[in-house]
């Protein structure tokens, strides 16, 4: 019995012990396939039940300041490809070809590449969604295609302020404009999520792991400053002006000058950012902020309110203009060479004489003219919410001779972009003080919230208030009776300056012969400024000065916005005969021995022939004239022959004058227009 006993209990020990050691190496193998072996057999586990895909968010939008999308986002379709689940490739690419669009031996390369996932389109059009829909259920693809969601990029206005708005890339990335430089606002939220598949890689369950539309809480919404209203008048006079005069571009710019705000900023030739593959990359550009350029008299608005500010001059003071002036062996004259006689300063700036603003730059000198500049915004970039921005070229006065000191204060020999024009011109109309321009309003949360927003911005005093005032009567009279009478908007007081300036050329040794860049630049109204506005017409065919070809295209521009804007007509618009304060300045009148101060008698001035840039005034003298004969002549010549004789010049061609629509001795009323035929 003992020894039954004891049989027992040994195979009672025997099987505890095998029970024991298979318990041991059962909880050594759970902790190896836990711990060590864990991760892998996961991820194993994930991959034959299912996978992980990404799924984003819709771009943030673009706002004009009154809430008008300018770009904004959809969830939309994109196609893959499995190659492993390939059957029959030629089939395959057959059926694919005309509904993406694309040739069959691409989706061949696509299909060749191999593993479980190639994309074969990304973001399709809804009716390419469709269709492709259609052809799989029909043909039996389910296994080796699929869809995914991912956020595509509108821009419902087209080319409405492309230059501006920029584009995005196809991974949701911003490559030009707001879209880059505020990409990590308004950047999509991408999140990793798992969907479920069956054996051949099918998705199951899709409805309850459905993303569609998803909303992510980092991506926000931009406000800007533009108002389209604004943009598309804008737009629309550049496409006006581009059919006119057959430039190379054309830019623009308007910007509240009391608050920096930009209201519409556009370039010609521009481009749709929908399509934004099918254009040159330089239409891509934002001329405004981007492109340098010599802004010839235009910058004499700086001039004129520097040697102001030094008291070296007054409006009403005398001196004679000999015509031309000779300086370090450098002859600067005005355009056409002609002296206009016992001249104040206020017909020096009406009539934007060279003469007369070379010799007040070298009163001025080197160090007091580049001062002014600095303080008026030039030499440095403007710090826009914008890539790309320029900073332009200013001279550094150490290094300055007299003949530099002379070109400079008529606006050669130095580089400025137009955004740094007009920025500066809205110092003029905002009792001196320059601003930092801005085009982003204000940055939203995804609910809506304030992220952030611009605020007005002063960077520094330029000139007095009681100076500046003086400048803008000034600057007033040029358009009211001077050289921008063509940007007159009848009812109102608006203030500019017009500009020609030669292109340098390729080179960079020298200027180009016949090619200009043609400007106008100003605000209104005067009594109550609410833009300022720059027009620039780069490389015109034809008639090329400001005051004929940009002045017209700003007074059309002007108008628009001032009706737009329910702007009231002046009370008491400007005339020629306003007398002009001579309350300027803080300098002590050193240097100026040669230019004394004092209220002249009424003197008989010349009659306003063209200057480098404008059109004569309307002439009311009703005498006939006999006219010349242009054959053989140059663009510029003919220009300078007909404003002496006193007829208007239309032009078509290049070259030299071969045909006129008057023949040479015929008496024609004064200011006739004349058509003159150019070729090489």
């Amino acid at each position: 019995m003992d020894r039954q006993r004891k049989k027992i209990q040994l195979n009672i020990v025997r099987l505890v012990a095998v029970m024991l050691v298979a318990i041991l190496i059962i909880i050594f193998r759970y902790g190896w396939l836990q711990l060590v072996q864990g991760t892998e057999l996961s991820e194993r586990m994930r991959y034959q039940v299912g996978q992980d895909y990404l799924v984003q968010s819709p771009r943030g939008a673009i706002l004009d300041r009154n809430g008008r999308e300018l770009a904004a986002s959809t969830m939309t379709k994109s196609l893959f490809v499995d190659p492993n689940h390939v059957e029959n490739a030629q089939q395959l690419a057959k059926d694919l070809a005309p509904l993406v669009r694309k040739p069959e031996e691409e989706i061949l390369k696509d299909i060749a590449v191999g593993g479980g996932f190639v994309w074969v389109k990304r973001r399709l059009e809804q009716s390419e969604y469709e269709a492709i829909r259609r052809m799989i259920r029909d043909k039996g693809y389910t296994v080796c295609l699929g869809f995914r969601d991912e956020a595509k990029r509108y821009y419902p206005n087209d080319v409405l302020a492309a230059n501006v708005l920029g584009f995005v890339g196809t991974d949701d990335k911003g490559l030009d404009g707001i879209e880059q430089a505020l990409d990590k606002y308004i950047k999509g939220e991408v999140t990793e999520s798992f969907l479920y598949t069956d054996t051949q890689d099918r998705p199951i369950l899709e409805s309850i792991f459905d993303r569609h539309g998803y909303q992510g809480d980092r991506c926000k919404t931009i406000q800007l400053t533009i108002d389209s209203a604004i943009q598309f008048i804008v737009e629309q006079e550049l496409d006006r002006a581009m059919a006119e005069n057959d430039p190379v571009a054309v830019t623009c710019v308007a910007m509240d000058p009391k608050t920096g705000e930009i209201l519409a900023m556009a370039s010609r030739p521009s481009y749709n950012p929908n399509r934004f593959f099918d254009y040159e990359p330089e239409v891509w550009k934002n001329r405004a902020v981007s492109f340098v350029y010599e802004p010839g008299s235009t910058f004499k608005t700086v001039t004129a309110g520097a040697a102001l500010q030094e008291g070296i001059v007054t409006p009403n003071q005398i001196f004679v203009d000999p015509g031309y002036v000779m300086v370090s062996g450098m002859r600067i004259q005005n355009w056409n060479g002609a002296s206009f006689g016992t001249v104040t300063f206020a017909d020096i700036v009406k009539q934007s004489l060279n003469t007369g603003f070379a010799l007040i730059g070298l009163e001025l000198g080197g160090e007091k003219l580049v001062k002014y500049a600095h303080l008026f915004g030039f030499g440095d970039v403007t710090g826009i919410e914008l890539p790309g921005e320029e900073a332009g070229l200013l001279y550094s006065p150490d290094e300055m001779v007299e003949s530099d000191i002379a070109t400079m204060a008529i606006g050669q020999s130095i580089a400025v972009t137009p955004l740094q024009l007009v920025r500066a011109m809205s110092a003029v109309a905002n009792d001196g003080v320059l601003l930092k321009p801005h085009i982003v309003k204000s940055i939203k949360n995804a609910n809506g919230s304030i992220y952030s927003e611009t605020q007005v911005e002063p960077v520094r005093k330029t000139i007095d208030p009681a100076t500046d005032k003086v400048l803008m009567e000034l600057l007033e009279q040029v358009v009211a009776t001077g050289g921008g009478q063509k940007a007159k908007v009848r009812g109102y007081r608006v203030a500019g300056k017009t500009g020609t300036a030669q292109k340098i050329n390729s080179e960079g040794t020298g200027y180009a012969e016949g090619r200009y860049i043609a400007s106008f630049l100003g605000f209104g109204p005067v009594e109550n400024p609410k833009v300022a506005l720059l027009v620039m017409i780069d490389d015109p065919s034809g008639v090329f000065y400001g005051g004929q070809i940009a002045a017209p295209v700003a007074g059309r521009i002007f108008s628009q916005i001032f009706r737009y804007m329910r702007i009231e007509p002046s009370e008491t618009p400007a005339d020629d005969e306003e007398e002009i304060s001579a309350d300027v300045g803080e300098g002590d009148g050193t240097g100026t021995s040669s230019l004394q101060t004092y209220t002249p008698p009424k003197v008989e001035t010349p009659a306003p022939a063209e200057t480098e840039e404008n059109l004569p005034a309307e002439s009311k003298d009703s005498a006939e004239i006999t006219v010349p004969d242009f054959y053989g002549k140059s663009i510029r010549q003919a220009a300078r022959l007909a404003s002496d004789t006193g007829l208007i010049l239309e032009t078509s061609g290049s070259g030299f004058a071969t045909e006129q629509s008057i023949e040479s001795g015929a008496v024609v009323p004064r200011n006739s227009v004349i058509k003159i035929n150019f070729n090489p």
